[in-house]
């Protein structure tokens, strides 16, 4: 192959010019997206030290998540309506607003836990409407002979993000405290903003000729499509199993390094930066690898390293280094499965059907997390923790592999865990409608 060709064998500039528009809009909503994740990063760690307790901070993502869920059926139909860059450009004013209300209140000393699950729930509202507005708008900008690259360049940013969060926060943190994280988010929300207003056109959607539906309509019309194909319904289902061990899992990790011997907000940050790396090598694998023959043995498999992997390293580990390796196995494959996961999705559902589709999916595939998060900090704060510090004046099996102390009773949840995820993985790696999405998939691919 020509040093000068991409995988698909189209020269460089080429790709790039019909990549144009997405790319712009990548690459800044991507800077973007940086800012607000380090804010969420600071606020965690404010609210824990301040509350120390795991179930208080998990209470903020419960606050995003609920509305999202509960709206995004009826969002997704919105979404197909409604003008995608005036829907982008709104929901992104709205979360600014929030963060700037966040700022006042940390400056005038009035900032409270409270106040975080407001906005955090105002903020969770908007993403309900952005969220398959943004994943339409890709769809429009991107040829369907590039969803792979485009899957890939995601799946390569989010990694950037979850890399640099937790090392640039804390940098930013420790030199200059909370305020100097937010003012950079709302750089960042300002350089985004003004590119999308300016310099980005989405093309306008295709509508079908038929009757004008109503909003209720049309969220059914997306419950109906699910219902009439089970290969992705079921894949929903599967992740939706999936999002409630991870969202235990991530209500219980900062409540383990934060308190735990030989943790700390240190151990926090270096867990987290490798996490961001194991997803930066996934996704550089995910961009450059050409199409797998089997999109979903890929996603099984890497959802089958993630869960049999980190969370017994979290759980009998006693150190930094073994975290971090449990980091490491733990997150690599998840690029290549959001990458095929996003091929199969974009490649089987009609355009004209994603927006509702995609909301059907947020309400399906992600009404677990709240549910999790909050029986993640309610299990480590009343029945885990608890239950181990009652087995630490003894020398019995339990505090021999968990540990003493707090953050034992996390370790032992993500014991749990790592049984729970590895069974269910299992389960749905049996699932017949789910293969045959392959067969549909490529039915769809176009000659290249």
């Amino acid at each position: 192959m020509s040093p000068f060709l991409s995988p698909d064998r189209s020269p460089v500039r080429t790709v790039i010019r019909e990549l144009r528009g997405f790319l712009i809009l990548w690459l800044t909503q991507s800077f973007s997206s940086l800012g607000s994740s380090m804010t969420n990063f600071a606020l965690i760690v404010w609210s824990y030290q301040q509350q120390g307790s795991a179930l208080t901070t998990a209470l903020l993502s419960v606050c995003s998540y609920a509305p999202y869920v509960a709206m995004s059926i009826f969002a997704g139909a919105l979404s197909d309506k409604w003008n995608k860059k005036a829907t982008l450009l709104i929901c992104d004013t709205a979360a600014a607003a929030c963060t700037v209300a966040v700022l006042v209140l940390l400056q005038t000393g009035l900032l409270r836990i409270g106040h975080l699950y407001a906005l955090n729930a105002v903020n969770g509202l908007m993403n309900t409407v952005q969220q398959p507005a943004a994943d339409v708008t890709i769809s429009l900008l991107t040829p369907k002979k590039h969803y792979q690259k485009v899957s890939g360049l995601r799946s390569l940013s989010s990694s950037l993000v979850s890399m640099l969060t937790p090392a640039l926060a804390t940098a930013l943190l420790t030199l200059s405290g909370l305020p100097s994280v937010i003012l950079f988010d709302l750089f960042t929300f300002a350089a985004a903003f003004v590119t999308l207003l300016c310099g980005i056109r989405i093309p306008a959607a295709a509508v079908d000729g038929g009757p004008r539906e109503s909003v209720w309509q049309s969220a059914k019309g997306g419950l109906r499509y699910l219902r009439q194909n089970r290969g992705i319904l079921h894949l929903m289902l599967f992740l939706a199993g999936i999002n409630l061990i991870a969202s235990l899992y991530n209500a219980a990790l900062p409540a383990m390094l934060l308190s735990k011997e030989g943790g700390g907000q240190a151990a926090l940050g270096i867990v987290e930066s490798v996490s961001g790396i194991a997803l930066l090598l996934g996704s550089a694998a995910a961009s450059l690898l050409p199409p797998p023959k089997s999109r979903v043995r890929v996603i099984c498999n890497s959802l089958l390293l993630a869960m049999s992997t980190e969370n017994f390293f979290l759980a009998l580990g006693g150190s930094v280094p073994v975290w971090a390796v449990g980091a490491l196995l733990g997150w690599i494959g998840i690029p290549l499965m959001n990458a095929n996961m996003d091929v199969l999705f974009r490649s089987t559902i009609p355009l004209a059907m994603q927006g509702r589709v995609y909301a059907a999916r947020n309400t399906l595939q992600f009404f677990t997390i709240p549910v999790g998060y909050f029986l993640g900090g309610f299990l480590v704060d009343s029945v885990m923790e608890p239950f181990m510090a009652s087995q630490a004046a003894g020398s019995g099996l339990l505090p021999a592999l968990f540990g003493r102390g707090k953050g034992s009773g996390a370790a032992l949840l993500f014991f749990f865990l790592a049984v729970a995820g590895t069974a269910l993985c299992l389960l749905f790696r049996r699932d017949r409608h789910i293969w045959r999405l392959e067969q549909e998939e490529r039915e769809e691919r176009p000659e290249t």
